[in-house]
């Protein structure tokens, strides 16, 4: 790997961790003290990626697939508005991720989070939800080259176990921007009260992902190889064959 991959794929890294870490921090030494300072990470930690992505020059053709899937989660969370945390947003960016790649599973969740919310509505939430979802297309990416999901059970697992993130993040920011518990009972008793939400957002993920992994992951592989891109296992996207083929 080149110095320049090597330090674009360590701020990667930082900024995966450090959203987490201030999260650390505020129960460690006051959740008041932190607030701010951990929607200032986050956002920054999204912010990362959106440039480090636009950075690596994606063709015009790369985009195309990446926002029609974004374009699908928006759809999706707003025509399932009315039934809470049934969304198929994790599915359809675990598929981006898979497919695609880590860096684009991030995208399509993080524009995901922030186009959907201009019909929800914007607020100090919206970040965290871009991070939530973006990690979620970004670790499906990361399983998917070690051959995670080559085996059905393994993604629906995955999909289970990606409600159960987002909700634990959402809930954690939730925690430290307005409840602030004074004891460990109150801390988990918040994050017990959340669970069945989070439970049935992992199964709707993994009811979607039963349903349409397999006919949109045949689809948009045919559109890679036609075009000749995605990510390769170090994350670089290869442009190997600039025409259709």
């Amino acid at each position: 790997m080149m110095p320049g991959k090597r330090a674009r794929t360590a701020l990667e890294v930082v900024a995966l961790l450090a959203p987490p870490a201030v999260m650390a921090l505020c129960g460690l030494f006051g959740y008041s003290r932190f607030a701010l300072f951990s929607l200032i990470v986050v956002a920054a930690s999204v912010v990362i990626f959106l440039v480090g992505y636009d950075r690596s020059r994606p063709a015009a053709s790369e985009l195309v697939p990446i926002t029609v899937l974004a374009a699908v989660a928006v759809a999706g969370r707003v025509l399932f508005a009315p039934i809470p945390s049934f969304k198929p947003v994790s599915a359809v960016t675990i598929i981006a991720g898979v497919v695609f790649g880590r860096r684009s599973g991030f995208m399509v969740g993080a524009l995901a989070g922030l186009v959907s919310n201009f019909f929800f509505g914007q607020g100090p939430w919206t970040p965290w939800q871009m991070y939530a979802w973006g990690v979620i297309g970004y670790l499906a990416g990361l399983l998917a080259q070690a051959g995670a999901f080559e085996r059905r059970p393994l993604l629906l697992v995955y999909g289970v176990a990606s409600g159960l993130l987002y909700g634990f993040i959402l809930n954690m920011w939730s925690i430290v921007g307005f409840f602030h518990p004074q004891d460990a009972a109150q801390f988990l008793a918040l994050l017990a009260a959340a669970v069945p939400l989070d439970v049935l957002h992992g199964v709707a993920t993994a009811i979607f992902l039963f349903i349409v992994y397999y006919p949109w992951h045949r689809k948009f592989e045919r559109v890679k190889r036609k075009y000749g891109f995605g990510e390769s296992p170090a994350g670089r996207f290869d442009r190997t064959h600039d025409a259709p083929r």
